[in-house]
């Protein structure tokens, strides 16, 4: 049996575990390592009022080598929520290059409702602070439009007996030096003690160019410079973000360009801390693998995109995975392109299929767009790192996927887990698309799929790939099920599990899978925690009806407390639940 180590789950910030002395409530008894921990899941809501909150009623069996047992309840505590002032500032509130908070037509401050995201981390070891990274992904509907969007540094006081901890003072990141930030999703924390962000749904540089005065590029350029005249650079979004923390509380962000141009859900990184693997959310989207030229050190690398060469429709579907090397490039020398080139400087375009077979141009569908496209003489690299999913696709790249969000890595076993949040549109068989390399049985509740990693690895030319982490197969590992109608509770996915994965996380000493929801198959989103060794689901979390469960972080070991960071999205809150520490254990 595998031997575990209590996690503390946290609702849009934190869950953590005190002592097993506490656990066990024997002052003078022995602690003895912990022989398994198995979460004991709760009812969906019931009741209009659980249906409208944030909470939990699951809770986590420890047991000991000596036979001792402990039932020990999860209850989530809330550390903040949107528009909550904290030493005097918004918590959410958007603001503009210079930090001015910006306004509606009343005066009021725009306040996002979507945190997403939170990272915490210690500065200077043990002894040094510590520090809380959210992203708030979107901006409500304003008379304004397309807001500039926001990550903030929450300085956090930890009651190092008890684990509670609190947020005293919040500061908005800057992005200035790269044009704000676009669409923060998720994020991790890197294993050199970064902040690894995101930006989801890259705006569209065809569309933009076509029709720059009113495009939502220049809207949200606008809004962020406050000025009227500007017009907006698409080239400038659609980046992994890297935040790094100095012990004196000031941050330095960046924007990794040389890590392509996408629609990044999220990151995580292998034990070479040079190994990078995409989530690309959206349709018709593109699994990507990034290698660094040196571990812990992003800005210069060599880029893949996957083909998925299908070998079942069974069980979410499997398929070997081929790597094609789209380029070499560093942040520097492409983000002198995005500020130099459009779209039309990349590709040649047309919509004359007869013409565009018969010169050089190649049928491709990717974000759902059907195009006739062609990479200009010398622009190679502009199009591999700017417009990485479209070059991907000419090159031959698998655009199919659907609703591809977070992954997380499983270190002891060489294993990915990636979420996919519906399988439908390109996943499915269709006979009009350029390629169908996908052809899976549609499941709107979607599936968590595992991908193993090997050493040895060539990519399709032939060519070693300089990594000893690179995934050769993908499979489906957990479903969801579609329902024929909808049950009593308006469900139109099974209520026992999973509907429409987005953010998840690995606990390496727990050995579970952190599942959350977006989805409106469920009547509630749920948190889930799934043992990889026993194949055990349960609910752990239930958010507001209509909101869904994001920003997951596995926090094995903070200052001898364990915590599971856990937010809610519309509405938005962030918060934490204690539970028991167990000390440390092994496998």
């Amino acid at each position: 049996m595998n031997k575990k180590k209590i996690i503390a789950p946290l609702l849009s910030a934190a869950i953590l575990f005190p002592t097993a002395t506490n656990v066990f409530a024997e002052p003078n008894k022995p602690i003895s390592s912990v022989k398994s921990v198995e979460f004991v899941g709760m009812d969906a809501p019931d009741t209009s009022d659980k249906k409208s909150a944030m909470y939990s009623e699951a809770s986590l069996l420890v047991t000991l080598n000596d036979g001792s047992q402990k039932n020990v309840p999860m209850e989530y505590k809330s550390l903040a929520r949107p528009g909550d002032v904290i030493n005097g500032k918004t918590v959410g509130a958007a603001h503009d290059v210079n930090g001015n908070i910006i306004k509606n037509k009343d005066g009021k401050p725009i306040v996002s409702t979507a945190p997403d995201a939170n990272t915490i981390l210690s500065v200077n070891g043990k002894s040094g602070k510590l520090y809380l990274i959210n992203h708030f992904e979107s901006m409500p509907k304003n008379e304004i439009g397309n807001m500039p969007k926001a990550l903030y540094l929450n300085t956090v006081e930890q009651d190092k007996k008890t684990g509670e901890l609190k947020i005293t003072d919040i500061e908005p990141i800057d992005f200035s030096a790269d044009g704000g930030v676009w669409t923060p999703c998720a994020g991790v924390l890197s294993p050199w003690n970064t902040h690894l962000g995101s930006e989801e749904y890259e705006p569209d540089a065809r569309a933009h160019e076509a029709n720059p005065e009113k495009s939502p590029v220049t809207e949200f350029a606008r809004n962020y410079y406050q000025d009227l005249e500007v017009i907006g650079n698409p080239y400038l979004y659609g980046y992994t973000t890297e935040v790094t923390v100095h012990p004196n509380g000031k941050t330095k962000a960046v924007k990794h360009y040389g890590m392509g141009r996408l629609s990044f859900e999220n990151v995580t990184v292998a034990p070479d801390n040079r190994t990078v693997y995409f989530g690309d959310d959206g349709s018709y989207t593109m699994s990507f693998m990034y290698i660094a030229d040196k571990a812990k050190d992003l800005s210069a690398g060599t880029l893949y995109a996957a083909k998925w060469n299908q070998t079942s429709d069974q069980n979410g579907g499997s398929a070997n995975m081929e790597w094609i090397k789209l380029g070499h490039a560093t942040d520097k020398e492409i983000k002198e392109l995005a500020e130099s080139l459009t779209f039309s400087d990349i590709f040649e375009t047309t919509n004359d299929a007869a013409y565009a077979e018969s010169n050089g141009f190649k049928r491709v569908k990717t974000s759902g767009k059907d195009e006739w496209l062609k990479v200009k003489p010398g622009m190679e690299k502009a199009a591999a790192f700017l417009e990485s999913r479209r070059y991907g696709a000419l090159q031959g790249a698998t655009s199919e996927f659907n609703k591809m969000e977070t992954l997380t890595i499983n270190k002891e076993d060489n294993i990915i887990y990636m979420a996919m949040s519906n399988i439908e549109k390109g996943m499915m068989k269709n006979s009009n698309d350029p390629v169908d390399d996908i052809q899976l049985p549609r499941l709107r509740a979607g599936a968590i799929y595992e991908m193993n990693m090997a050493k040895g690895q060539k990519d399709r030319d032939g060519n070693p790939i300089d990594s000893d982490y690179v995934v050769k197969n993908m499979s489906g590992l957990l479903l969801g099920e579609d329902l024929a109608s909808a049950d009593a509770d308006g469900n139109t996915a099974h209520p026992e599990k999973v509907a429409n994965p987005d953010n998840i996380v690995y606990s390496e000493n727990l050995r579970t899978l952190f599942i959350a929801e977006d989805s409106s198959m469920h009547t509630n989103n749920f948190g889930w925690a799934y043992d990889v060794d026993t194949k055990k689901l349960s609910r752990i979390i239930s958010a507001p009806d209509g909101g869904e469960v994001t920003g997951l972080q596995a926090i094995d070991d903070l200052n001898g407390h364990s915590y599971l960071m856990v937010g809610s999205q519309n509405p938005g809150n962030i918060g934490y639940i204690d539970l028991p520490s167990t000390g440390k254990s092994k496998k």
